[in-house]
């Protein structure tokens, strides 16, 4: 097994995009366009859409988490953990509740540039929250023509940066030592657009043993080459180190001191290290014929340490202190042509994909917070090939079809260079499928619309599900993909005052990605799959303005996730029982004031969710809450001079309740406790060049 990897070809996640007129195809190019997208077309979509924009993205928050600007999105349930260390835990549709760290089930990208491992696993800190202009969030069935997922896709667009040259910062504070500043700087430059920034933050954290810094830096480059085509070179960094864990509580840790940490915690002094860059570029050209071509290629590396909270150091159970030598990249080449077929306007988008990571594993002792021993030492490698395609017909007027077929074939290969334990922990599994998808969308008028679509999804386990077995540390290739069948039917009106959206959809899961049961011989959990499980629900938003500046928005999300069938390792069946870490009934609410001509904004939001079960046998759960929130900001122009001062209050009552679940904590260690009352204050400052 090679042990470097250097990636040719091409990378991305294709989006929908380019209504022009209704006599004409609805465009679905095999590319994301940078800076593309439009809220005009999505009448025209047969799924599920919502967008954030710049003011969503930056209302008089942190901007630290992306949960801050996705909590307003219906059928996403978006929570800080309040441990940086484990990054946000991110669900859509019931689909990733499971995850104890990064995302599963969603695919994140930011301009055309994957930020999901070709294994599913994602981390939504690598966003640019600083520099995005718009976040667009799919559901439905058509999503999973767009890669290894199942519960849509998350992805980020950054701004064009202003004509003149700009040059902005925001500083803030806040409760329990918060910390955060960036420096922003875009400009047009001839033909070259650059827009770049960096930001740290810290903070002491609401829990103790929580103490986290992490620094961020960006730059996107783009030129115009020509009037056919454009490059855009995108670079991330992240740095965070020595993020300490806080862990999970159990339920009577929880009532004793809801801001501890377990003495674990401080007995192996848990914590994680991250250091994580990447580069894409992304280059479009649209030929005389019509014909656009896109072609994308990205790569990075991803170093990370991490002290569990048990020592590791019994035979075969792989070590408390994790390291990781991850690099990665791949690509995608597309194509588009706008043509005619059986007389009808056609749009057919083509491409082939291929992504790789390879890491190198080593476990060791955890002696009390110092790394031991070598008990782990293996090179694992990942790599997926696609091939897709799709299609948009203009059936009439106010009829469009989109149809599609993506073939996704993912390897896992795993090299065990650690045999002093007297075995040999390689593996090789491989899954392959093709996912089919059809939508329908119907314009009844100008302002309404409705539609209906079918398709499969397709989820592989990661490597980290896969790294563990339940009799100890090794690659586990008993443990399948997940394959999901799913329907939605779906309503959406648009006028000058009002945006409603209202989407029914049901899917049916074979091999569901579970939790197993706590391992007392690792100390970790492990993973198999639950036979079959069905998630049902209804997804409402409507957003409304009213006289003098006062606009109103509500999204609810009634969700039934269930299992139909499910027998645990150890014979105990689970039919008929949530699945946990999803609730039922979850809600946003938002009353907003902003007085035209005046430059100031006020806001009250309330959001909140019913019961939440922490395990399969459904016998541990957080109770249901709700709370409320206050923001506050200001925008006053001096010359080429702009002052934007903003408060928040959050959890205006005091309320005490659990913010997110571990599910199947090991040690019974499921709860993740939300601050109390809460603040935060800062001040925004821009400078323009005219």
């Amino acid at each position: 097994m090679p042990r470097l990897y250097h990636t040719l070809s091409a990378a991305s996640i294709s989006l929908l995009s380019g209504l022009l007129h209704a006599a004409e195809p609805l465009s679905l190019p095999a590319q994301t366009i940078l800076g593309g997208g439009n809220d005009d077309q999505d009448l025209r979509l047969p799924l599920a859409r919502h967008t954030l924009d710049s003011e969503r993205i930056h209302a008089a928050n942190a901007g630290a988490n992306l949960s801050e600007p996705l909590q307003r999105v219906p059928g996403l349930v978006a929570l800080n953990r309040q441990n940086y260390a484990q990054d946000l835990q991110i669900s859509s549709r019931g689909f990733g509740a499971r995850s104890q760290f990064g995302v599963r089930g969603v695919r994140l990208v930011q301009d055309g540039i994957p930020l999901t491992m070709p294994d599913g696993q994602g981390q939504p800190a690598l966003f640019d929250l600083d520099g995005l202009q718009r976040i667009e969030v799919l559901r439905g069935p058509l999503t999973t023509l767009y890669g290894n997922a199942s519960g849509g896709i998350i992805q980020g667009y950054t701004g064009e940066a202003p004509f003149h040259p700009t040059l902005d910062t925001r500083t803030l504070i806040g409760s329990d030592g918060l910390w955060r500043s960036r420096l922003r700087y875009g400009g047009q430059h001839g033909d070259l657009n650059i827009s770049a920034n960096v930001s740290r933050l810290e903070t002491d954290g609401y829990r103790d043993h929580s103490e986290t810094r992490r620094d961020i830096a960006n730059l996107r480059l783009g030129w115009d080459l020509d009037d056919a085509s454009s490059l855009t070179l995108l670079i991330n960094s992240l740095h965070q180190p020595g993020t300490q864990d806080p862990l999970g509580l159990t339920r009577d840790q929880l009532r004793q001191d809801r801001r501890q940490a377990p003495p674990q915690a401080e007995t192996f002094d848990t914590r994680k290290s991250v250091t994580h860059n990447q580069a894409g570029i992304n280059y479009q050209r649209r030929l005389g014929n019509d014909d656009l071509l896109t072609l994308m290629v990205y790569g990075g590396e991803r170093d990370m340490q991490q002290f569990l909270g048990f020592s590791g150091g019994n035979p075969g159970a792989g070590g408390g202190v994790i390291e990781l030598d991850r690099r990665f990249g791949g690509g995608e080449l597309g194509w588009q042509r706008d043509t005619r077929l059986f007389d009808l306007p056609v749009t057919l988008a083509a491409g082939i994909a291929y992504h790789y990571q390879g890491e190198q594993r080593r476990g060791f002792v955890n002696e009390q917070g110092l790394k031991g021993g070598l008990m782990r030492d293996e090179f694992n490698a990942v790599d997926s090939q696609e091939a897709y395609l799709i299609s948009t017909w203009q059936l009439a007027p106010r009829w469009e079809l989109v149809a599609g077929l993506r073939h996704t074939r993912v390897e896992f290969d795993s090299d065990d260079d650690f045999l002093a334990d007297g075995q040999d922990d390689s593996g090789h599994t491989r899954s392959q499928r093709a996912n089919p998808a059809i939508g329908l969308n119907w314009n009844w008028t100008p302002q309404l619309s409705l539609y209906a679509a079918l398709g499969q999804g397709f989820e592989t386990p990661t490597f980290q599900e896969l790294a563990y077995r339940e009799d100890g540390a090794g690659m586990n290739p008993a443990l399948k993909p997940s394959v999901s069948r799913d329907g939605e039917l779906g309503l959406k009106w648009r006028d000058d005052q009002t945006r409603l959206d209202l989407a029914l959809f049901h899917s049916r899961v074979r091999d569901e990605i579970v939790t197993g049961p706590n391992q007392v011989f690792t100390g970790r959990s492990t993973y198999t799959n639950a036979g079959r499980s069905t998630r049902r629900g209804i997804e409402f938003s409507i957003e409304q303005d009213f006289a003098h500046g006062v606009s109103g928005y509500l999204a609810y999300t009634w969700l039934d996730a269930s299992y139909d069938s499910y027998e645990n390792a150890d014979g105990t069946r689970y039919d008929g029982n949530r699945l946990p870490g999803v609730p039922r009934h979850s809600a946003y609410a938002e009353l907003l004031w902003q007085p035209a001509g005046t430059g100031f904004h006020t806001a009250i939001e309330a959001q909140g969710m019913s019961r939440r079960y922490a395990t399969d046998d459904n016998l541990h759960s957080a109770s249901g809450y709700g709370v409320v929130h206050w923001r506050a900001g200001y925008r006053h122009q001096l010359g080429n001079l702009t002052l934007e001062p903003f408060a928040r209050l959050e959890n205006l009552t005091d309320r005490d309740y659990v913010g997110s679940l571990i599910v199947n904590g090991a040690g019974d260690r499921y709860y993740e406790p939300a601050p109390g009352r809460s603040w935060l204050a800062g001040l925004g400052v821009q400078y323009q060049w005219r």
